[in-house]
């Protein structure tokens, strides 16, 4: 199964996203069954590491975030089974790019895997101080935790 996070600049929230769903594979030895990526929405930070206070607080969680930036293609929705977005505005940009309905189909919000949080979308921390990249994680690993349930309960692994 190949699983795609996405959010606006590919440097904050969907390469955390990326990085706990990896360390959850790994941890349930699920690894060889997985492909994760992330990409953006926006491809002004192509090319670039995370946005250095994510991978700080990534780092405290023993999460280690090395992806490189880079834009969200056409096909991708060919390469992904699933392209799980941060918030609405993200989802609204992925489902323009999509080529068709079936791959609209594939689209996900990361807020709908989450079950200790009632939040509506996964916010954007770029513009806040430590807490923001604190409480981006907090929910990225409960959405994480949750989207592992579902492919599990699904049997999409």
């Amino acid at each position: 199964m190949n699983l795609l996070f996405v959010c606006l600049g590919n440097i904050c929230r969907s390469p955390a996203a990326e990085g706990i769903m990896r360390n959850l594979f790994e941890k349930n030895d699920l690894s060889d069954k997985f492909f994760v990526d992330s990409a953006g929405t926006y491809a002004g930070h192509c090319g670039e590491l995370p946005d250095v206070r994510m991978r700080n607080a990534a780092q405290k969680r023993n999460l280690t975030l090395t992806h490189r930036s880079r834009p969200l293609e056409e096909a991708d929705f060919e390469r992904f089974d699933m392209l799980i977005v941060m918030d609405d505005n993200n989802y609204a940009a992925v489902e323009r790019l999509a080529p068709n309905r079936e791959a609209k189909q594939k689209i996900y919000r990361m807020t709908d895997f989450c079950t200790n949080f009632d939040v509506d979308y996964v916010p954007d921390p770029y513009y806040s101080g430590h807490d923001g990249f604190e409480y981006v994680l907090d929910v990225l690993e409960d959405a994480c935790e949750g989207l592992l349930n579902f492919v599990q309960a699904k049997k999409l692994i």
